[in-house]
C-alpha cells in the first residue's frame, strides 16, 4: 500500500485505493509543451496500429482494464473501469497484470487522471464563491454519470484545504445520478472513509445519494433536484467523461435546462466535451467508443440554448473541460 493513501473495497471485496488529487500519489503535473508532444506520440502510434492483433485481443480478455475497455466498443466506459483508469500504474493494488500496468501508463488513462483534477479543481474554485456568501447555506453536489463520483469529492477536498472554514458546519450533499450501482456503491464507501476521523473531509456532515437515471429521460433529473431541495443550496453540477461527451445535441440541451430551471441562480455546471481534433480521431479508432466530438463553438451554442453560458475552458488533447453560469 501506498504510505498517505486511504482504501476501501468493491462490491466484489477487491481493495481498492481512494484517490485524492491533492495527494502526490495522484497529482498530475505537465506543461503544456510535454502535453501536445505526448499527443503527437499518441497520435503516431495509433496510425501504425489500425487493428488490435489477436493475441493482444487475448490478453486483454485477461486483465480488467482490458475486458472494461473491449466492453466499452460502440458505447461508454462503465464507471468503475474508468475509476480504475485513474488510479494511475502505481495505484492499481493486488493482482493487476502487466497489461493492467500498461493501460493505465498509457497516454489515454493520464490524461483521465488529468480530468479529475481539471473538473475537481473548476467545480472547488466555482462553489468557493458561492459558499461564501452564506455560511449557513446547504452544499449540494449533483453528478450526471459520475459512477463512484470522484470529481465530487475531489471538489470538497480541494476545496477545504486553506479555505477549512468555507464547508464548517454545513449540511453537504453529494447524489450521483447513473444508471449503473457499482460506481455510486464504491464512492459512498470512499466516502465513509474520507469523513472518518484524520482523514481529508474528517469532521464535514456529507451524505451521499445514488439516483438511477438516464439522461434520455430528464423528468427524472428534474423530480431528483426536488427532492434534494436544490433550488435553495449552494448547487455545483458536474459530469466528467458523461453527459457532454456522450449526449445527443438533445439531450444535453434537454438537461441543461432542467437544471437551470431546477437549481439556484448562482448554481454551476463543470464537465468535459470530447474535443474534435486528430487526438480523439485517432483514439476512436484505438478504442471505438461512442463519444460525440464537438468544437467548443458548438458546445457553446448547445449551453446557451439550455440557459448557460461558458465561463471557463481548459483545452485538453481529448477534451474541453468547462464551467458554465446562467444566463
Amino acid at each position: 500500500m501506498t504510505t498517505g493513501v486511504l482504501y476501501t473495497t468493491t462490491e466484489d471485496g477487491e481493495e481498492l485505493a481512494i484517490i485524492d488529487v491533492l495527494n502526490p500519489a495522484f497529482t498530475v503535473t505537465v506543461a503544456d509543451s510535454e502535453l501536445v508532444a505526448l499527443a503527437e506520440r499518441y497520435i503516431l502510434e495509433a496510425a501504425r496500429q489500425q487493428e488490435i492483433p489477436t493475441a493482444i485481443r487475448e490478453a486483454l480478455r485477461s486483465s480488467r482494464l482490458g475486458r472494461g475497455l473491449m466492453a466499452a466498443s460502440g458505447t461508454f466506459v462503465d464507471g468503475m473501469t474508468t475509476y480504475l483508469l485513474k488510479l494511475g500504474p502505481q495505484n492499481l493494488g493486488k493482482g493487476t497484470s502487466p497489461i493492467d500496468q500498461r493501460i493505465a501508463a498509457s497516454f489515454p488513462a493520464f490524461t483521465a487522471r488529468l480530468r479529475l483534477q481539471d473538473m475537481a479543481g473548476l467545480l472547488a474554485d466555482g462553489l468557493a464563491m458561492t459558499v461564501a456568501v452564506d455560511s449557513r447555506r446547504r452544499v449540494c453536489l449533483v453528478n450526471i454519470g459520475g459512477g463512484p463520483g470522484a470529481d465530487s469529492w475531489n471538489a470538497l477536498i480541494s476545496l477545504r484545504n486553506g479555505r477549512a472554514e468555507l464547508l464548517a458546519d454545513r449540511e453537504i450533499a453529494i447524489a450521483v445520478m447513473d444508471l449503473d450501482e457499482r460506481g455510486p456503491a464504491f464512492g459512498s464507501r470512499a466516502l465513509d472513509a474520507l469523513c472518518a476521523a484524520g482523514a481529508p473531509l474528517s469532521g464535514l456532515n456529507i451524505s451521499f445519494r445514488h439516483f438511477g437515471y438516464e439522461w434520455s429521460c430528464p423528468e427524472r433529473l428534474r423530480v431528483a433536484l426536488e427532492e434534494l431541495r436544490a433550488s435553495d443550496a449552494a448547487c455545483g453540477i458536474s459530469s466528467e467523461g458523461a453527459l457532454f461527451e456522450y449526449g445527443s445535441d438533445d439531450e444535453i440541451v434537454s438537461n441543461l435546462r432542467v437544471l437551470h430551471t431546477g437549481t439556484a441562480r448562482d448554481s454551476i455546471v463543470v464537465g468535459s466535451v470530447t474535443r474534435e481534433g486528430r487526438p480523439v480521431r485517432a483514439s476512436l479508432i484505438a478504442n471505438r467508443v461512442s463519444t460525440r466530438p464537438r468544437t467548443i463553438e458548438a458546445f457553446r451554442a448547445l449551453a446557451e440554448q439550455g440557459g448557460w453560458i461558458v465561463q471557463a475552458v481548459m483545452e485538453r488533447p481529448f477534451s474541453y473541460h468547462v464551467r458554465l453560469v446562467k444566463s
